[in-house]
C-alpha cells in the first residue's frame, strides 16, 4: 500500500510533536544544583572575596591541605603562629549539593584537623575565608577524597 504524500507529512508532523512533547517532559523532570541559591547576593559582595585573595597571595606560603584515609589536614602558614584564626572553610561538591560540608575554623598549631569518616567519595573545592588580626583571607583548594 502506498501512501500519499499529504499522508507522509502528517506522519512527519506527528513524529515531530510527539518528540517535542518527549523532550520537554524530559527537560520537566531533570535536577540541576545552583552553585549558590543567593548567587545575586554574593556576586555583589566578591569585591571583598577579591581582596581577601589578594592578601592570601601576598603570604610566603599558601594554607596547605592533605588528606589520608580518615583525616583532612588543613595546615596554616607559620605566619599564624600564636594568633587568633577565625572564619570558615567550606568543602564545595560540585557533583552534589548534599556533600557539601561548613565548619569553622578551629586551629591548633596551625593544624585543623577534620574527621572524614561521614563525607562523601568525591572531589571537593575547599573554601578557606579566614580572618586573623582584623585582615581578611581567602583561598579556594581542590581536594580530592575519593580514595
Amino acid at each position: 500500500m502506498k501512501l500519499s504524500w499529504g499522508y507522509r507529512i502528517g506522519l512527519v508532523y506527528i513524529g515531530f510533536v510527539i518528540l517535542i512533547v518527549v523532550m520537554v517532559f524530559a527537560a520537566l523532570h531533570q535536577h540541576f544544583d545552583l552553585v549558590s541559591n543567593d548567587y545575586y547576593g554574593e556576586e555583589i559582595a566578591y569585591q571583598k572575596v577579591i581582596d581577601a585573595g589578594k592578601n592570601q597571595a601576598a603570604l610566603t606560603t599558601p594554607i596547605l591541605l592533605n588528606s589520608d584515609a580518615s583525616t583532612v589536614h588543613i595546615i596554616f602558614p607559620a605566619l599564624f603562629n600564636n594568633k587568633t584564626l577565625q572564619g570558615t572553610v567550606q568543602f564545595y561538591s560540585p557533583v552534589d549539593s548534599k556533600n557539601d560540608k561548613e565548619l569553622a575554623i578551629k586551629a591548633t598549631n596551625n593544624v585543623m584537623d577534620i574527621n572524614r569518616a561521614d563525607w562523601a567519595k568525591t572531589a571537593y573545592v575547599a573554601k578557606i575565608n579566614l580572618v586573623c588580626e582584623g585582615k581578611k583571607y581567602y583561598q579556594e583548594t581542590p581536594i580530592n577524597l575519593s580514595n
